[in-house]
């Protein structure tokens, strides 16, 4: 008999085949989740709502669809969560905030939960954010603070932080996040899973973000193939959304399948371990991501220590970032305003204050940076560099301890320009530091580029449970 401990641990992937062999059902597999979000619940608060009895429900569904020999699409009786600022019917969609009212029939599936349904998918729960996801960690004046798996008095990053947490410690092996400057990698790399921030409208959103084209949906999984899988079901025009890309001609979990063979022989790696010095790295993060370069090129890449061509762009950043903030803020009363995250009031006052001139500005230096990037992935196929040049810091915080900036984009260097860019980027685990906390490699590809991303996240292994 397979134990809930065994279940907790497995793939996605593995998962299927089980229900596939009859070793295990999608109604065990749900119960041992469930279980598994109890026992972890207090410790890291990484759940909003656990639907408990309406994913029964989908997993007794299942299990018979199993047994009869008629499973429903790719993910038929999978538990999966979904983080707090993606629609899902049947309860609220808080986002973290005092100013939404949980009062309404919350009929709507954002496209990404409905795709997730079609494809026979059980839903656990809504994972935590922070307020309307606007900061790289996760707590908000609604829900309190999400810690980290490998040490509860630590950040799980953000903004996508439950979700990351409950794929770290088996709470569902896979979760949905959102992406705006680095939502999903951030807390990836911080909870030690992978995770994937698409080409931008290769999963259609709706509603629409406040902080506009700057933000992805994703997948979060416990390896580089459930993160394909689970791209699959996710993808694909939806009419909710104009910006949606239509789906791959091939599968991204095909493909992946289809170079297995050659692994990440022939690849086209360029390795910029600090961004040409703009960067101080700490040096056990250095060093792992080093040793995981090297550890492609082992196997066959051809790798070259080589920086992008550009500034650091955060001021372009920053001016959308905040100006859809200022735009999010305004829609709300001033007793709701009185109830946000200070910070996310702080920079909605500055967004507040920016002219047509400073968006179109920033706007012409995103697409420069674009063309930029597009012409540097003409020479390589994929650009790797840390996710973080730091590992998880005390939990509670916005930005570490000391000096230096205490905005969450003064230590997210690496992620946030490829936002603006847009192009597909993914973290994996490739190791701890000495106090044991998990270290993330970054892979970013040209735009549409999802395969190569998957191709060379592919050679790491699954992530251990957290």
């Amino acid at each position: 008999m397979t134990e809930p401990s065994e279940l907790i641990d497995m793939t996605a992937r593995h998962l299927l085949s089980g229900y596939r062999a009859g070793t295990f059902s999608p109604l065990d597999a749900t119960r041992a989740v469930l279980a598994r979000i109890e026992e972890v619940r207090g410790r890291l608060n990484a759940f909003v709502r656990v639907d408990t009895e309406p994913a029964l429900a989908q997993a007794r569904a299942a299990t018979e669809r199993w047994r009869a020999g008629e499973p429903v699409g790719l993910l038929d009786g999978v538990p999966v969560s979904v983080k707090d600022t993606l629609l899902q019917a049947g309860g609220p969609t808080l986002k973290g905030s005092n100013t939404t009212s949980e009062r309404g029939s919350w009929h709507e599936d954002a496209p990404s939960v409905a795709r997730l349904r079609e494809h026979g998918a059980v839903l656990v729960g809504k994972t935590t954010t922070p307020e309307f996801g606007w900061k790289g960690v996760t707590d908000s004046p609604r829900t309190g603070v999400t810690r980290n798996p490998y040490d509860p008095a630590r950040t799980a990053g953000g903004s996508s932080g439950g979700s990351a947490a409950a794929v770290a410690v088996g709470a569902a092996p896979l979760s949905l996040g959102t992406d705006g400057g680095g939502s999903i990698r951030i807390p990836a790399s911080f909870c030690g899973v992978f995770g994937l921030k698409p080409t931008y409208g290769r999963v259609p959103l709706h509603p629409a973000s406040a902080f506009g084209t700057l933000s992805h949906v994703g997948p979060i999984a416990r390896d580089a193939a459930d993160l394909a899988l689970l791209l699959d079901v996710i993808s694909g025009a939806d009419h909710r959304d104009p910006t949606a890309l239509e789906p791959p001609a091939h599968s991204c979990a095909a493909a992946l399948a289809e170079d297995a063979a050659a692994g990440v022989k022939g690849l086209r790696i360029a390795y910029s371990p600090s961004f040409g010095g703009q960067v101080a790295v700490r040096p056990a993060v250095a060093a792992a991501v080093r040793a995981a370069v090297t550890r492609l090129a082992e196997l066959g890449a051809y790798v070259e220590e080589m920086d992008p061509d550009f500034a650091d762009p955060i001021d372009a950043f920053h001016t959308l970032w905040n100006a859809g903030a200022a735009r999010l803020v305004a829609q709300l009363s001033p007793g709701q305003r009185a109830l946000l995250d200070p910070g996310l009031r702080a920079i909605a006052a500055r967004g507040a204050r920016l002219s047509a001139l400073d968006l179109l500005a920033a706007q012409e230096a995103r697409i420069e940076l674009g063309r930029r990037m597009a012409r540097f992935h003409r020479r390589y196929d994929v650009l790797a560099t840390p996710t973080l040049p730091i590992t998880a810091f005390e939990a509670g915080r916005e930005a570490p301890a000391g000096p230096g900036p205490q905005r969450w984009t003064g230590w997210t260097p690496f992620t946030y320009p490829f936002n603006l860019t847009q192009q597909p980027a993914a973290t994996v685990p490739v190791g701890t530091d000495a106090d044991g906390l998990p270290i993330g490699l970054q892979l970013i590809a040209a735009r549409y580029g999802e395969r190569a991303v998957l191709r060379a996240a592919a050679v790491f292994p699954a992530a251990p449970r957290g």
